[in-house]
């Protein structure tokens, strides 16, 4: 049982969902880290502790009810509550165009960027209402511009949205917000890059290069650490906001809160 905030970070494994879990490590929250990958979420869940919070970490895919329902269970037994959901999980693929796409691949598109964010509040809003807690999910530019060969990844975003703003009408005790983190360093992009060519206009082919190659990126802990400070003191009366990680609202206050660096984690 603990005292101090609990937060259930989801694709906590690498990019945004790591530096997530380790600035509120920062701050000594209760984090519990989820992700497909089990020894990649194990060293996140290393870093947290070192930063001074308290990791537990669960192997599983949010896009199955199972393992939503099996992460809220071993949260509430480990901590005693839950203050926080962090619905960050999300893929690309697939990239091609609506008529080449795989329509396995598209459906699974749908299941984590947006049942997964569905499963994971259904099965942590009993637990969140008695804390009078917050929901953010992470959703993209996309969700408003169209990008040529993401069909599912666009849809999937701009259904996050909307469903973030059902669930803040549906639930006027908790605070749910969606994030646009804006163009990040991830291996979301990486992949855009290898894979774009074959499906992308050459112009958007080159945009997304050029956003690598004259450092238009962030790093992944500059939108990490809205998400985080959001999560913990997001104000009731964003509820249902689609919000954007630069805004001088979160930026400056996020900055007081956690400071300007995450420090790396401390070498043995």
């Amino acid at each position: 049982m603990s005292d101090n905030p609990v937060v259930i970070v989801t694709g906590a494994s690498r990019g945004i969902g790591a530096s997530v879990a380790r600035w509120l490590g920062k701050v000594g929250a209760c984090v519990t880290l989820v992700a497909r990958s089990p020894e990649p979420l194990e060293r996140v869940g290393q870093d947290v502790e070192h930063l001074g919070g308290v990791a537990l970490t669960i192997h599983g895919d949010v896009a199955k009810e199972e393992t939503c329902l099996r992460t809220v269970k071993k949260t509430i037994d480990r901590f005693g509550h839950l203050d926080a959901l962090v619905s960050n999980a999300a893929i690309f693929e697939p990239i091609a165009s609506v008529m080449d796409a795989d329509a396995e691949a598209w459906r699974h598109n749908i299941e984590v960027n947006l049942l997964g964010p569905f499963l994971m509040a259904k099965a942590g809003i009993p637990h969140l209402l008695r804390q009078k807690g917050r929901i953010i999910n992470v959703s993209s530019g996309a969700a408003n511009i169209p990008v040529q060969a993401a069909s599912a990844y666009c849809a999937s975003k701009a259904a996050l949205v909307q469903f973030t703003r059902v669930l803040a009408a549906e639930e006027p005790s908790l605070t749910v917000v969606a994030l646009r983190p804006g163009m990040v360093d991830t291996e979301m992009h990486a992949l855009i890059r290898r894979e774009g060519p074959k499906a992308m206009s050459a112009e958007q082919v080159a945009y997304y290069q050029s956003l690598k190659t004259e450092g238009e990126l962030e790093p992944p802990s500059v939108p990490a650490r809205s998400l985080a400070w959001l999560s913990l003191h997001a104000p009731r009366d964003w509820s249902g906001q689609f919000l954007n990680y630069d805004d001088p609202r979160i930026i400056g206050p996020s900055i007081a809160f956690f400071g300007e660096h995450l420090e790396a984690r401390p070498q043995p």
